[in-house]
């Protein structure tokens, strides 16, 4: 059974058909999710320049498969100059809220872009903030500075995002004595 799902095992027995019916739809969509895997994997397999992006991605520490294929597609259907026009795209840069002398708002990140590749880069942010020396020595310097977590978070995103890009135009595996 699903560990998720824990709570639906505390209804009353009258609901065990329900509960049968729920587990197998889970069981049923984790096949296929498994099967739609299993199909991006042959297709990267099968395709040598994506497979050699998606190790170059890889060669970041702290970078597991889900995150370097979702940069993966997102770089490669864009097409971009610089690492700080794909930043932008997905939303890494600060925004103010700030009309005449009256109103200063605090800074934030814009959002703009898809909310799924934050939400990877974030997960990949924290995970770099541990394992990658350059992000987190650039994380402890922003502490030390005084500004908050959240802050650190989102230029460690927005990092990740410049090292994605420069791996995958110099084609060169992310070196961390560069």
């Amino acid at each position: 059974m699903c560990l998720e799902f824990w709570w639906l095992f505390s209804l009353p027995f009258t609901m065990e058909p329900v509960l049968q019916s729920i587990h197998k739809s889970i069981e049923q969509l984790n096949k296929h999710i498994k099967g739609i895997d299993q199909q991006i994997d042959d297709h990267i397999d099968q395709n040598p320049d994506l497979k050699n992006d998606k190790e170059l991605l890889s060669s970041i520490p702290a970078i597991a498969d889900r995150t370097s294929l979702l940069m993966l597609s997102f770089l490669r259907s864009h097409t971009f100059e610089r690492a700080s026009q794909a930043a932008a795209f997905v939303g890494l840069v600060p925004t103010q809220k700030q009309s005449g002398s009256t109103i200063h708002g605090r800074s934030r990140l814009s959002k703009a872009g898809s909310s799924k590749i934050r939400a990877g880069l974030y997960m990949a942010a924290i995970v770099a903030i541990r394992h990658n020396h350059h992000i987190k020595g650039m994380n402890e310097r922003l502490l030390a500075n005084g500004k908050t977590k959240m802050i650190a978070i989102g230029a460690a995103m927005r990092k990740l995002v410049h090292l994605y890009y420069s791996v995958l135009k110099h084609q060169q595996p992310y070196q961390a004595d560069y």
